[in-house]
């Protein structure tokens, strides 16, 4: 019986939620790779554990593999899946932007690329 891609095993890798995953939807690396507009090569490495995807993958295989929720997928690489981005939160922050002088905009969205590059980053 093939595992079920909505329940996460406890340590699991990411090349093991990617096997999963191509049982679960029977798909091949090249499907995947096409559906998520990676190189097959690099599903490769992924399934093969050589190397983990980055965030924006993660995010992609999330959308084209809906079974599998982001936080799953951001766990079996050891990181923390970021927070959606509700209509009400957006609006707050672009409240917030506006008033702020051109200097201080440059400066803030120096500040909140940093701390985004760190989520990018491979663990």
């Amino acid at each position: 019986m093939t595992p079920d891609p909505a329940v996460p095993a406890e340590g699991e890798t990411f090349a093991q939620i990617l096997a999963t995953l191509k049982d679960h939807y029977g798909v091949s690396d090249s499907e995947v790779a096409r559906r998520i507009g990676a190189h097959v090569s690099t599903v490769n490495n992924w399934a093969h554990g050589k190397s983990n995807p980055r965030p924006a993958a993660l995010r992609a295989i999330a959308r084209e593999f809906p079974r599998l929720t982001e936080d799953r997928l951001f766990a079996a690489i050891g990181k923390r899946a970021p927070a959606p981005l509700s209509d009400d939160k957006r609006a707050a922050v672009l409240e917030v932007f506006d008033r702020l002088t051109e200097e201080q905009q440059e400066m803030l969205l120096i500040q909140a690329s940093a701390v985004a590059e760190t989520n990018d980053r491979q663990p």
